[in-house]
């Protein structure tokens, strides 16, 4: 044997790419060469050693050496070809709503050839619905159900009317050429799945990916319609995985880069449309990448080439704070670390599989996610996290992910602390039933462990466990197995929360603030997360009270106001003038969600517009029911954080106050009937009060918009001892013969009197009536005025005698806290006290105290007016407001 050396050498990469391919006549040479012996397994290089004997040079001659020899050297060139690696090339993956239409599959065309990358590499899925629908041809096949054959004319049909649509010419005859001959084979191997009555995973797996070699052929034919040259892949041929158990695979990357390199050097193109979701054993047996396969794709081959992003193309704007549907207010997250992403997705966010991060996650390439939709929104950007990214409150928690239909399992018992292994028994049993954990949390002192699974895996654990412990539970070292069903999990996630101090303080505020239980809490030493379980039916607002707090900054406060009248219609007025600025400068979101006269009511679900809220009761409003308004607000999903404003004088809707509160609604209101009512009532709002996160204000059943209430508390809680309180407690006292009701003022007296500490009843305050006894028997107002004038004389008599001492008269009510008394009577002041120098409808109130002994604090202003009461209530929002986390 002797060898030729055929020596040429190679052109830099980019012309190689361009080197056309052999000539037919070339490689005929090569076939007739029946001794050729092509060393394949020496380096590429520069030069080419071939083996020929001596007999064979004769046979072919000086000229059909040549030609072999140059064919050849074209040939290693082509296998030499260079691959090239970085920032050149660009990765799109496209799933199968974008490309479910052939105006779409025409429309992602479009994108990639606007892409102005030196090299792209598309990854693309089956159609919208096709997986789905060969997944369902297997399972027809091998069920032997004959309408497999009609399921696949289906298929079949689809895919031609898509095409058709989509190309003409040359390239449409070539589709439907091949997908004639793909439907041919499918027909005879489901034919043979029907026959066995089974499909091995291999058989299924080759089934269901011909939706992405189909998609991914039109796509190619597409672009090339375009005048712009492109190939497509079968991913079949270079990526190489390898099965890792529990329905997932590990790319095999040296093998597929190898691969890559070897495709590239046949099909050198600069667009390549590459299958995605569909790859090999390294036995070249057809297998998945399971599930979110197409974005897996993606990822692996954009490490392969070290591409500089990956762009997911879907049908939604990029990446939200948290699920849109649970929560309105959610926005897209502009950028999001890696581990972000992984523990969002492993949370149920829709964001990706935590597989698909694992490829780009080593080579630092950022992965974005964008709407194929909605071209102009950025997306979001998954990447590796800035090293000087500030650690604020508003930046370390990204985004809240929920799981629902979960149970808790806890395991208590006093013998499990110190016994070494017990933690693992536990989770041995759930996993010997194939069990998912979701979570654990631990107390420190070993005496519980609990966990959360999916609920319809809780049986099979609790039966596990209890035959696992039965020993030590009939012994007592375990004192239970308990399964709490009906959970959810609630997640926040952020990498920075590690390094901010008080994230777990504000996460469980803005929990207990929205009156929501927490069952279990998790949170790792990384703080990627702080997981906490809860009742399934108070996820959806617990998620949108921790949203609200943390991301949004913002409190967002859904109003239901009870009586329009007077004072509550100045106050709707006040909340439409003042609503955008509280918006702009404290991000306190006030949201009238129902409005309730005593006839009618008007509800919303996501606010009234309050310019008009008028005629909307008029015109668009329901008949009124007290408990479907309370219902309304209670069951609204979309605010947090709900109050009711009671501004009618209604002894009945006072009576409710109680269960409103223990529903977990704030109550605000001017309407005194509930606290001057029986006094057991009154201790059972307080107590109510004292011990949830429930608020219950009430500054303007006393003084109208005056802090008198906020006065008296904020003395007895900074430890002041009140000795008196003594005022004119409503501007109607200057007309009491105008408005003959003399309840008003008794019952701001028997407020304070049992805000001060005293236990009083209405019976306990002595009333010195302003009427004299012979007119209160009078049956009408007319008669009443009529004979009073014949009292005047009386009236002027105290006048004078009072003005003749210096003093006047004021009709004043006084709680007189060292003796435990109250009275309503009519009383004489100097001219130089305070109270000589009312004036108007003023109200003065007068604090007399350890502190204010020798100089009572006094508290004065306009006590009377719809305009000064509905700012009371309105201030008393505001206080709600703040105490639900808005800027105070």
């Amino acid at each position: 044997m002797r060898s030729l050396a055929v020596t040429s050498p190679l052109p830099p990469a980019a012309a190689v790419r361009r080197r056309p391919r052999a000539s037919a006549s070339g490689r005929e040479v090569i076939s007739q060469c029946w001794k050729c012996e092509i060393n394949q397994d020496q380096p590429l290089g520069n030069s080419l050693r071939i083996g020929h004997s001596q007999g064979s040079l004769q046979r072919h001659g000086s000229r059909n050496l040549l030609a072999a020899a140059a064919a050849i050297s074209i040939e290693q060139a082509e296998v030499s070809t260079y691959l090239p690696k970085g920032d050149m090339w660009s990765v799109h993956k496209f799933g199968g709503t974008c490309m479910g239409t052939p105006q779409r599959i025409q429309n992602v065309a479009d994108i990639v050839l606007g892409d102005s990358s030196e090299r792209k590499l598309i990854i693309v899925s089956a159609m919208s619905k096709v997986t789905d629908m060969m997944f369902n041809l297997v399972h027809k096949a091998q069920s032997r159900d004959n309408s497999y054959v009609t399921a696949l004319d289906e298929v079949f049909n689809k895919h031609m009317a898509a095409a058709k649509d989509l190309l003409d010419g040359e390239d449409l005859a070539r589709f439907l050429a091949q997908l004639h001959s793909d439907i041919s084979n499918l027909r005879a191997m489901l034919r043979a799945i029907f026959i066995a009555g089974h499909a091995t995973e291999s058989f299924s797996d080759f089934v269901v990916g011909h939706g992405e070699l189909w998609s991914a052929q039109m796509l190619s034919y597409a672009i090339k319609k375009s005048g712009v040259p492109c190939s497509w892949m079968d991913t079949r041929e270079v990526l190489v995985v390898k099965p890792s158990g529990s329905n997932q695979v590990d790319p095999d990357y040296l093998e597929s880069e190898k691969r890559l390199q070897k495709w590239f050097s046949r099909q050198p193109a600069e667009i390549i449309i590459a299958t995605g979701f569909i790859a090999s054993t390294a036995e070249n047996i057809p297998t998945t990448l399971k599930r979110d396969g197409s974005d897996f794709s993606a990822s692996i081959i954009g490490s392969l080439v070290r591409a500089r992003q990956v762009t997911i193309w879907t049908d939604v704007d990029g990446v939200f704070s948290a699920d849109p549907r649970k929560v309105s207010e959610a926005v897209i997250l502009s950028t999001l670390s890696y581990q972000e992403a992984w523990e969002m997705s492993y949370f149920g966010a829709n964001v990706l599989h935590p597989r698909t991060i694992i490829p780009v996650m080593k080579d630092n390439i950022p992965i974005v996610i964008r709407n194929m939709f909605n071209l102009s929104a950025p997306g979001t950007t998954i990447c590796k996290q800035p090293a000087n990214e500030n650690a604020d409150l508003d930046a370390c928690v990204k985004s809240f992910a929920t799981i629902d239909k979960l149970a808790l399992v806890n395991v208590e018992g006093t013998g499990m602390a110190g016994v070494p292994g017990t933690a693992s028994a536990i989770f041995s049993a759930a996993k010997d039933v194939g069990a998912n954990v979701i979570m654990i949390s631990q107390a420190s002192s070993e005496h519980s462990v609990c966990f959360a699974v999916p609920e319809k895996e809780v049986a099979a654990v609790s039966t596990a466990l209890h035959v696992r412990f039965r020993e030590a539970l009939a012994a007592g070292r375990l004192s239970k197995v308990e399964v709490i069903r009906g959970c959810s999990i609630l997640a926040a996630v952020g990498l920075r929360m590690a390094s901010t101090p008080g994230v777990s303080a504000i996460l469980f505020d803005a929990l207990a603030k929205a009156n929501i239980n927490v069952r279990a809490i998790a949170q790792g030493c990384s703080e990627y997360n702080i997981t906490v379980v809860l009742k399934q039916e108070d996820c959806v607002r617990a998620l949108r009270a921790v949203h609200s707090r943390f991301f949004l900054s913002k409190t967002t406060l859904a109003v239901g106001i009870i009586g329009p009248g007077l004072i509550g219609g100045t106050l709707l007025d006040q909340l439409k003038d003042q609503a955008a600025v509280l918006k702009e400068n404290m991000n306190i979101d006030l949201r009238v969600i129902g409005i309730s006269g005593s006839r009618t009511m008007h509800l919303s679900d996501i606010g009234v517009d309050l310019n008009q809220w008028k005629e909307l009761l008029r015109k668009e409003a329901e008949p009124a029911d007290l408990d479907s308004f309370v219902r309304h607000l209670s069951e609204n999903h979309v605010f947090p954080n709900k109050v009711l404003v009671d501004c009618t004088a209604d002894t009945y809707v006072a009576s409710h106050y109680y269960d409103w509160l223990k529903k977990g609604i704030h109550v605000i209101t001017p309407n005194k009937k509930a606290n001057s009512g029986p006094l057991d009532r009154y201790l059972k709002l307080r107590t109510l009060q004292r011990a949830s996160y429930t608020h219950y204000f009430y500054e303007a059943t006393v003084g109208a918009g005056l802090p008198i209430i906020s006065t008296l508390r904020g003395l007895l809680e900074t430890g002041d001892k009140i000795l008196r309180i003594e005022g004119i407690f409503s501007g109607t006292l200057s007309y009491i013969f105008n408005n003959f009701e003399g309840t008003r003022t008794f019952s701001n007296v028997i407020i304070l009197a049992r805000e001060s500490g005293l236990r009083l009843e209405l019976s306990d305050i002595p009333v010195k009536s302003l009427v004299p006894e012979a007119l209160r028997s009078c049956s009408s107002a007319d008669e009443f005025m009529q004979k009073l004038p014949s009292f005047d004389q009386d009236w002027d008599r105290q006048r004078d005698e009072a003005e003749a001492a210096g003093e006047v008269l004021r009709y004043v009510g006084v709680v007189d806290v060292a003796n435990r008394k109250g009275r309503v009577e009519l009383q004489r002041y100097k001219r130089d006290h305070p109270f000589a120098q009312l004036s108007g409808s003023d109200n003065i109130i007068a604090f007399t105290t350890s502190r204010y002994k020798e100089q009572p604090l006094i508290v004065r202003g306009p006590g009377a007016g719809a305009e000064v009461t509905a700012g009371g209530v309105f201030c008393d929002i505001l206080r709600l407001a703040s105490y639900l986390g808005a800027p105070s």
